[in-house]
């Protein structure tokens, strides 16, 4: 993880709530991260949607399963808190895995300027983006990285 990442997550910690934030450790070392913190979906303010960023493991962790398990108990956690969609501007070889879409297939953008292919969004409740299109606005912390 960057330095500035690690002042987003400072940021997000401090402003966004609620967030999900897990860390992954190998004995005392900590060797990954994932938050989860909310966006707003234009024309849809009641929608409860995260956008997973940042994830960070440790490279030599990597490949090992660490960023899965992160990805899998973050899900879990942002459904038990009644989430009724996630979004990620990520890697389109590593979210589908978990059933993220091009978020494109639910009318959905991203307020960045980005392939469609790499912003993506996973229904946690049944059709909850159907008929919501928009434009995925992040926090505003997000604009210092």
């Amino acid at each position: 993880m960057t330095e500035a990442e690690a002042n987003l997550v400072d940021v997000l910690r401090e402003q966004a709530m609620p967030i999900v934030s897990l860390v992954a450790e190998e004995g005392q070392k900590i060797v990954g991260h994932i938050l989860f913190s909310p966006v707003a979906l234009s024309g849809h303010p009641g929608e409860k949607i995260m956008g997973l960023a940042p994830m960070a493991v440790l490279p030599e962790f990597q490949r090992c399963g660490v960023g899965t398990q992160l990805v899998k108990a973050g899900l879990k956690s942002c459904a038990m808190l009644g989430c009724a969609a996630i979004v990620v501007l990520g890697h389109p070889e590593f979210y589908p895995r978990f059933g993220f879409l091009p978020a494109v297939k639910y009318g959905v953008e991203c307020d960045y300027d980005v392939p469609p292919e790499v912003f993506m969004a996973l229904e946690l409740q049944s059709a909850a983006l159907a008929g919501k299109a928009g434009k995925v606005e992040y926090h505003s912390a997000f604009a210092s990285i």
